[in-house]
């Protein structure tokens, strides 16, 4: 069967990913696994390839052409990024290697600083798991204590109990913006300016709503966001954490080392300036450049046109499965637009393995994902060992969603059959 492209974005669209178009176990690829990274561009793959074969060089002190270029580059992703997200200043977005390493900045430096024991930590149950033992080792250090906002009915985020959980002792509140399990979109907008009434400081974790939603942290008011580049159509090995600048002026240095610094003595050091106070030791710089390509990429298509695409892609995909008898989708559901929840399915069919699904549905070539998705603490609260997971983006078709619901529906048979 040939999957072709239906698109409200660009017919040819999928001709930018060279993966996309290649067979698996003899059936063309339907890759539905972007929650856990997303597929590159070639516009990405060769502004990679491009600064090694061009431009590999040290960045920052070297004067010679070579340095200048990659610094060049480098400098100019950072741009990009804080214009994508519209930082006040590109001295707030500091390069991480992934989104766990930026919230470790945050809470080996601030939260060691600022917490003390008996202040509280707000969380939630469906975080994932580089948002929770961050928190846990600076709550075991510090004695503070953490306090987890549980689901609704519809399992959404509780705001309710959320506004209870609020009081003077919140010193911190840091929640996931889109879930990676649930798909639903958390009103971070509403949490940030609560938390902020009472004295709190919010961290969003936005690697899954990145890809997907118009980002505006100025209008959201956050105090730190992160982001991972691999989910967003950059390499792995990128990411990055935004913060207000005066909160990071006030923070300490993560590491120490080489470009991190302003001046070193035998006895004393001083740090460098934002955001290189936070960027210890010889970068990323292929996979920082890489990183601004993919933004570039975004920016050119649209988040608003993505954002609507996907919604279609939702309200057609959430149709399909809740057709299929004795299936159970984690999170709310979506209007018949698509509104409402991220374009991704973690469900479980009654009497078969989540990982037995998967694999048959990779003999037909649909790559799925099967497990906890890192989100343990939420999948006891829902008592169940594991889901499967359909996660889509913008290069992701109508076809292709036919393609997923007839090999799960025949792979639900194949194991009813055998019951």
């Amino acid at each position: 069967m040939t999957v072709t492209q239906v698109s409200a974005i660009d017919s040819n669209i999928r001709k930018d990913f060279p993966i996309l178009h290649q067979e698996i176990n003899g059936n063309p690829l339907v890759y539905f696994d972007n929650a856990a990274t997303s597929q590159k561009p070639s516009a990405v793959i060769n502004a990679l390839r491009n600064y090694y074969e061009l431009n590999n060089a040290n960045v920052h002190r070297g004067a010679h052409s070579l340095s200048g270029r990659a610094t060049d580059d480098y400098e100019g992703a950072r741009d990009k990024v804080a214009k994508f997200i519209n930082a006040r200043s590109r001295n707030e977005i500091v390069y991480t290697r992934n989104a766990s390493e930026a919230i470790n900045i945050v809470a080996y430096t601030w939260g060691l600083t600022n917490l003390k024991k008996d202040d509280e930590i707000i969380l939630s149950v469906m975080e994932h798991h580089s948002n929770i033992v961050p928190w846990q080792i600076i709550a075991q250090k510090t004695g503070a204590k953490i306090r987890f906002v549980e689901l609704t009915d519809t399992e959404e985020f509780n705001l309710q109990q959320y506004k209870t959980f609020l009081n003077e002792k919140t010193k911190l509140v840091s929640i996931v913006h889109v879930s990676n399990t649930l798909g639903c979109i958390n009103p971070v907008e509403e949490i940030i300016d609560l938390a902020h009434k009472q004295g709190a400081k919010v961290l969003i974790d936005a690697c899954q709503s990145l890809p997907h939603l118009p980002m505006d942290v100025q209008a959201m008011d956050c105090d730190w966001l992160v982001g991972s580049g691999h989910k967003m159509c950059a390499t792995t090995g990128i990411g990055f954490l935004y913060g207000k600048e005066e909160l990071l002026l006030e923070m300490p240095p993560f590491l120490g080392g080489g470009e991190m610094i302003g001046e070193v003595y035998l006895d004393h050091f001083t740090c460098g300036d934002l955001p290189h106070k936070f960027e210890a030791g010889t970068p990323a710089i292929g996979e920082a450049i890489a990183l601004g390509a993919a933004v570039d990429y975004l920016t050119n298509i649209g988040m608003d046109k993505i954002h609507q695409y996907e919604e279609e892609l939702t309200a057609y995909l959430f149709e399909k499965l809740n057709k299929i008898p004795n299936l159970k989708i984690y999170g709310n559901q979506p209007t018949p637009e698509g509104k409402g929840r991220a374009c991704l399915a973690a469900f479980n069919v009654q009497g078969i393995h989540a990982s037995d699904l998967a694999t048959l549905l990779d003999n037909e070539g649909v790559a799925i994902r099967s497990g906890h998705h890192c989100t343990q603490p939420l999948h006891r609260y829902l008592e169940i060992s594991g889901s499967a997971r359909a996660s889509l983006y913008f290069y992701n078709t109508f076809e292709e969603i036919d393609v997923f619901i007839k090999a799960l529906q025949e792979t639900i048979d194949f194991f009813t059959q055998m019951m």
